[in-house]
């Protein structure tokens, strides 16, 4: 796909290149950066310039001309990177590379390493697949949208063939790093609970915006933490238009995260707030499990998470044989059954069923009261069956199902091929 555009061609405000967002403003004081991980190709989707009711599309110099960012150079980013040296690469993936890069904090203005402001800079490759629309469509919505659960975007290049972007640097990485990789200390119950309700709050401030905005790629790799663990919603590129008026949905082709989107999006391609939704559910049950949305090194039942955990979730006896055993049973029984339940609403297949991320926010936080908070003795979880699969009885002592590696894919996949469902068709 192509990486560059008009200077001044218009965004649509219902496609994936953005919509222009009136937002109740909230300051940021958290720091942020970007992650590494797959991306998707960008998307192409009609004009609906008929709706006379959307805000009047902004064109690309209108987006890069904000006075919530800063225009760098690429010899200004290549100068706080040390020429993008390798020892500076902190992430990658589809879209290109993230390298940890230092600015002065009043000039932003390149300083030596180890001196000034820590950020981290994503550098698109040419041929990416997060191509030049998705680039804008981040550009456009993080330049506008300012809350302690949003990433936060400092500036952005574009210079020739090269845009890049500069965050605010999130020590902690990614939630999905903490939870699967490799050798990661586990992260114990209340740093879960607290990552939940930020994330929670990131995807509510989104729903709730003047001109509502659904995120479209909820998953534990957009998830970044700072040194306090606090949650911020990362890569935007995805991010659309809700609707507007009577309508209750838009219709698009599908984008996003096997494992992570929501089956009537799947099916259909229509989108609302309600696959945020069941998106954030699918990211409860990881908290939850310790496993990966789709593991494809599982027995074939227990590949996807949601069908392998829903049957446990409403049951206060059972609950414990899905819960990860990295936590070591050191968890308040009430609290995780108060979050397996709410994983559930937000897991339903029935769209509309499912809770307003505002009421999850609500919900979640009252599980930080202290008698939500009492860990109770847990059957030990540290050992395992041979075949990795569920103990048939508590009486035995068995362990939870444990997690082996494998990630959920991208719906248009990394190499940029859509689901046979894939459709574009005109808003309802």
């Amino acid at each position: 796909m192509g990486n560059c555009m008009d200077t001044e061609a218009p965004v649509d405000h219902n496609s994936a290149d953005q919509s222009k967002v009136g937002s109740k403003s909230c300051s940021s004081s958290n720091p942020s950066t970007m992650k590494s991980g797959s991306t998707r190709s960008s998307l192409t989707l009609p004009s609906y310039k008929e709706r006379s009711e959307l805000p009047t599309p902004r064109t690309e110099g209108e987006i890069l001309a904000s006075p919530n960012l800063k225009a760098f150079s690429f010899g200004d980013l290549k100068s706080a990177t040390r020429s993008f040296r390798s020892d500076s690469l902190i992430g990658e993936g589809g879209f290109g590379f993230v390298f940890k890069g230092w600015l002065n904090e009043q000039t932003l203005a390149p300083s030596k390493q180890g001196t000034g402001m820590v950020v981290a800079i994503k550098k698109l490759k040419p041929e990416g697949f997060q191509g030049h629309k998705e680039w804008l469509t981040e550009v456009d919505y993080l330049g506008q949208l300012h809350h302690p659960n949003l990433v936060k975007l400092i500036g952005y290049c574009s210079d020739g063939d090269n845009r890049l972007l500069v965050y605010e640097y999130m020590p902690k990485g990614s939630l999905e790093n903490h939870l699967f990789r490799r050798g990661a200390d586990p992260l114990p119950w209340g740093i879960r609970l607290k990552v939940a309700i930020g994330a929670a709050k990131g995807l509510s401030f989104l729903h709730d915006a003047e001109n509502q905005v659904i995120y479209r790629d909820f998953k534990a790799s957009n998830i970044l933490l700072d040194s306090e663990f606090n949650a911020k919603l990362s890569d935007f590129g995805l991010a659309k238009a809700g609707p507007t008026g009577d309508r209750t949905h838009v219709s698009t082709q599908v984008m996003g995260t096997r494992g992570y989107a929501a089956p009537e999006y799947i099916a259909t391609g229509r989108l609302s707030v309600k696959a945020d939704v069941y998106s954030f559910g699918v990211v409860l049950l990881e908290l939850l499990t310790g496993r990966q949305a789709l593991d494809k090194s599982k027995p074939a039942s227990e590949q996807n998470l949601v069908d392998w955990a829903r049957p446990y979730l409403g049951d206060k006896r059972r609950l414990y044989r899905i819960m990860d055993s990295k936590l070591g049973g050191q968890y308040p029984k009430k609290g995780a059954h108060a979050v397996a339940g709410i994983a559930l609403q937000c897991i339903r297949n029935e769209a509309k069923m499912r809770p307003a991320m505002s009421e999850v926010v609500e919900k979640l936080e009252q599980l930080q009261d202290p008698k939500y908070n009492v860990a109770t003795p847990q059957i030990d979880t540290r050992g395992t069956t041979s075949s990795g699969s569920i103990p048939r009885s508590p009486m035995r002592m068995q362990p939870s199902p444990r997690r082996a590696s494998g990630s959920a894919s991208q719906l248009p996949m990394a190499a940029g091929f859509p689901l046979p469902a894939c459709r574009t068709t005109e808003v309802h």
